[in-house]
């Protein structure tokens, strides 16, 4: 079976969602399983993220899904804690080759989203992770997914406490996506 966890940390419970859909995408495929993984402010401690336990169940998965928000043009501080936290893993590149993808959420419709999803593959980039974007072109799927036409991740926009489904459809699409790539990587399709 092909491991792949959802990393997220949310604060309004929008981003919260969307990672709920990511990881109902991942387990619809066969031969994949997930988990969901909250970064938690608890956890961080004088500006430091402190769950070890966390950093080594993400040691020994598959492939990871990072989502947050979008704050000021860029991912939550909590989030940007736990991606500092891992400089212990970039430095042995413990995370090397293994596959990555982003999702965010902002209230603005044109709310600099498109910077998170840019710090976070960049986040992964730096870990010599491989990122997977989003192969729906936007305006041009029948269904309506990646109706902001994001192709670096996904991109959803709320202005309440509620995700459009289209979004969360999109996510589910998106899960489903980032397993069928992990379990081609690792060749586990019939474990």
């Amino acid at each position: 079976m092909a491991t792949i966890f959802v990393v997220n940390h949310s604060i309004t419970g929008t981003t919260a969602q969307l990672a709920q859909a990511v990881l109902e995408g991942v387990r619809s495929v066969k031969g994949c399983t997930g988990k969901l993984l909250t970064i938690d402010g608890a956890h961080i401690v004088e500006g430091r993220y402190k769950n070890e336990e966390l950093l080594q169940v993400l040691d020994a998965c598959d492939a990871m899904i990072f989502g947050c928000p979008t704050f000021m043009g860029g991912p939550s501080a909590q989030f940007k804690a736990f991606a500092d936290a891992s400089s212990d893993r970039w430095v042995t590149q413990r995370w090397e080759g293994k596959l990555c993808a982003g999702f965010t959420v902002g209230s603005n419709l044109n709310g600099d989203q498109l910077s998170t999803l840019q710090y976070l593959s960049i986040f992964g980039a730096q870990h010599g992770m491989l990122w997977v974007g989003v192969d729906i072109p936007g305006g041009y799927d029948p269904q309506g997914r990646n109706r902001l036409g994001a192709q670096l991740g996904l991109i959803s926009q709320s202005t309440g406490l509620v995700v459009p489904e289209v979004d969360l459809s999109t996510a589910k699409y998106f899960g489903a996506r980032v397993s069928q790539k992990t379990l081609a990587l690792t060749g586990k399709h019939n474990a």
